[in-house]
């Protein structure tokens, strides 16, 4: 199956200018494609993998990925899809995630001999002169085709900065930059992203008189249309300092039964006709499809025997013969006695003391396999200085908890 086809197939295309020519590119292979990514955070998240893992489709069918650092516009912060303006970060922090970005790279793509090329748009847009890009590139964009865009809708309702509206025309400037040094003809993004990738188009065609092409990709959400990634403890990371290998494995293991195989295609490297296969089981073999699902999604970021450590693991716990690696560990160093509430907000199974209680009461709390009903309970450190315990809250969150002596 050529590449544009399975890409339709795992239903992952969403909007494009040239559905045609794009087609006929990405069957022929050797393009130059590039991706863009604002340093915001010390890590990728999944919203990221989704783009990573396009990415490496797109080499193994002999594209070249550009995979473009945001080290200019992450100081400006991209208003798409946002209520409130981004948090600024200064240039020393932009440049240690930017740092991190790289070494999470390299996990999912080659880069040798150029196989792929990490380019930051802090080289060009840092040195940029205002009044001479005012004129040269500012005067191509139409501030009121600018304010329409839905990239910039949210932020209208509470008042768009002037920093912000720049973000469109920065991005724009990117595509121009690599197009010029590269020949890159491809840029990719998320469907929020849209807007952006249309005024980079429309710049290299007005300035350089030379057709380029813009794609996007379905979003990662549920089947209700909300983003994936954000649960109770945050947001779920790549690195696994920030979100442990349990707790990414333990996430997908836990998906909304209809959202099972829409992960399966846009997050593995599953055949197709296995994903079909796996969709045609019957409801009572959803649990199955889960395990699969998180399986294969750890192994990408996290290697195989770190994945089958979890899974193994995870099977004993849920058939009740024991079995701890890989869970998430928090280490508590006290020498008093602790209530059950203060260790549940510790561990962030609760963000207040009332839900704490109300969880307890409704018997949707267990510590080492016994259910607790008291919410009262002190827990004694010096009884489990060389032991474990284990939190559960309802039938599926773990949570190891270390006591360690002060």
């Amino acid at each position: 199956m050529k590449i544009y086809q399975e890409l339709r197939e795992r239903n992952l295309i969403a909007q494009t200018t040239n559905d045609a020519e794009l087609e006929k590119l990405f069957n022929n292979g050797g393009e130059y494609v590039y991706i863009g990514f604002d340093a915001t955070a010390r890590s990728l998240h999944i919203g990221s993998l989704l783009q990573l893992i396009i990415l490496k489709r797109l080499q193994n069918a002999g594209h070249k990925p550009i995979l473009l650092i945001g080290g200019g516009t992450t100081m400006v912060g991209d208003p798409s899809g946002r209520s409130d303006m981004r948090q600024m970060l200064d240039t020393e922090e932009i440049d240690k995630n930017t740092e991190c970005f790289k070494k999470q790279f390299e996990r999912f793509i080659d880069f040798s001999d150029e196989k792929a090329l990490i380019v930051n748009n802090a080289d060009w847009l840092l040195n940029l002169s205002y009044l001479p890009f005012l004129r040269e590139v500012g005067a191509h964009f139409n501030v009121n085709r600018m304010l329409s865009a839905e990239c910039y809708k949210l932020r209208m309702e509470k008042g768009l900065s002037f920093l912000e509206l720049n973000y469109m025309i920065m991005q724009g400037f990117d595509f121009l930059a690599l197009y010029e040094k590269y020949n890159c003809r491809i840029e990719l993004g998320g469907d929020d992203q849209w807007s952006n990738i249309l005024g980079g188009v429309d710049l290299v065609r007005k300035v350089r008189r030379k057709t380029v092409y813009g794609m996007t990709f379905n979003l990662l959400t549920t089947s209700e249309g909300i983003k994936m990634g954000k649960t109770q403890k945050g947001t779920i990371w790549l690195d696994a300092e920030m979100t442990s290998p349990y707790d990414l494995f333990q996430y997908f293991r836990n998906v909304d039964d209809k959202d099972v195989i829409k992960c399966l295609k846009f997050l593995t490297f599953l055949p197709l006709d296995k994903i079909q296969e796996i969709d045609n089981w019957s409801c009572g073999r959803i649990n199955e499809a889960k395990k699969i699902l998180a399986y294969e999604v750890t192994k990408l970021v996290h290697g195989e025997t770190t994945a089958q450590n979890i899974l193994e693991s995870s099977e004993k716990i849920f058939s009740g013969t024991g079995g701890n690696s890989g869970m998430t560990t928090t280490e508590i160093r006290v020498d008093k006695c602790l209530s059950i509430i203060d260790i549940l907000l510790a561990i962030k199974f609760v963000t207040t003391k009332s839900e704490g209680r109300r969880l307890i009461q409704s018997g949707g709390i267990y510590m080492n396999d016994n259910r607790v009903d008291d919410f009262e309970l002190m827990i004694n450190p010096a009884d489990f200085l060389s032991d474990d315990i284990v939190i559960r809250k309802g039938k599926k969150s773990y949570h190891k908890i270390k006591i360690l002596s002060a």
